[in-house]
C-alpha cells in the first residue's frame, strides 16, 4: 500500500528545463563552448556537478574550477526561477489531494538545495513537504537510486511504501532501482517517448494523475 509520495522538481513541479539550459548555454557561449539539444537532453536529472564534470571532460581547458562554474550555473538558474517561475499544472490540486488524505510527501531533487528552496518559495509549496532532500549530499546522484532510498528513510516508510512522481528519464531509473513504483510524467516534446514505457504509469500532465489508481494492496 503506498503511504508515501515523492516528488521530483525540476521539469514536473516548475518548468525549469529551459531555466537550465538558458543559464548553461550563456555561461559555456562566452567561453566559446556551444551546446546542443542532445547535451540538454542526456543532462536531465543529473546533479549539476555531474553536468559540469562531462563537459570538463570534453573541454578541460578552462580558467575556473568545475565548483565555481556549478555555482555560476546555480546562481543563473535562480535568478530565472524567482523572475519566471511558474507551478506546473495540476501541481497544487495534487498537493492538496494527497496532504488532505494524509499521504507522506517527500522532494528528491538533483537540484542543488539553494535552487530547491528558491523554487519552493517562488510557488508558495514548502508547507506541503515533510521531506526535501537534494541529491547533492549523496555520493551518486540518478539514476543512481540513493536519493530515493534516503528520502523513504527521512519519511519513515519502506521504498516499496513509495510512489514517485518523475518528469526525467533518470530519476525513472533510479526510482524504479529503489523498488519504488514510479509515474512518469515526461515533456511531450522530448526525444525518445518511447522509453518512459518503463514507468508503472506514463502521463502527459499532473492534471491526469490519481493516487486511487495507485492503492491496490500488494
Amino acid at each position: 500500500m503506498i503511504k508515501a509520495v515523492i516528488f521530483d522538481m525540476d521539469g514536473l513541479l516548475i518548468d525549469s528545463e529551459p531555466f537550465w539550459r538558458m543559464s548553461q548555454k550563456n555561461l559555456f557561449s562566452k567561453r566559446g563552448i556551444h551546446l546542443h539539444t542532445d547535451d540538454f537532453e542526456s543532462f536531465m536529472g543529473k546533479r549539476v556537478d555531474e553536468v559540469v564534470a562531462t563537459i570538463y571532460s570534453r573541454f578541460p581547458h578552462q580558467d575556473k574550477t568545475q565548483a565555481e562554474t556549478a555555482e555560476e550555473i546555480v546562481d543563473g538558474v535562480i535568478n530565472l526561477v524567482l523572475e519566471r517561475g511558474l507551478a506546473l499544472p495540476g501541481v497544487k490540486k495534487t498537493l492538496d489531494v494527497l496532504q488532505k488524505q494524509n499521504f507522506k510527501i517527500g522532494l528528491a531533487s538533483s537540484s542543488n538545495l539553494r535552487i530547491i528552496k528558491a523554487v519552493l518559495k517562488k510557488l508558495e509549496i514548502e508547507s506541503y513537504f515533510e521531506v526535501v532532500h537534494s541529491a547533492q549530499f549523496e555520493e551518486y546522484g540518478k539514476p543512481h537510486p540513493q536519493i530515493f532510498i534516503s528520502t523513504a528513510k527521512m519519511l519513515n516508510v519502506l521504498p516499496s511504501e513509495c510512489l514517485v512522481l518523475e518528469d526525467s528519464f533518470h530519476g525513472v531509473i533510479a526510482a524504479l532501482a529503489a523498488n519504488m513504483k514510479c509515474v512518469a510524467i515526461p515533456d511531450t516534446k522530448a526525444n525518445n517517448l518511447k522509453r518512459f514505457i518503463i514507468a508503472d504509469q506514463v502521463l502527459e500532465s499532473m492534471v491526469d494523475f490519481s493516487i486511487e489508481n495507485h492503492q491496490i494492496a500488494d
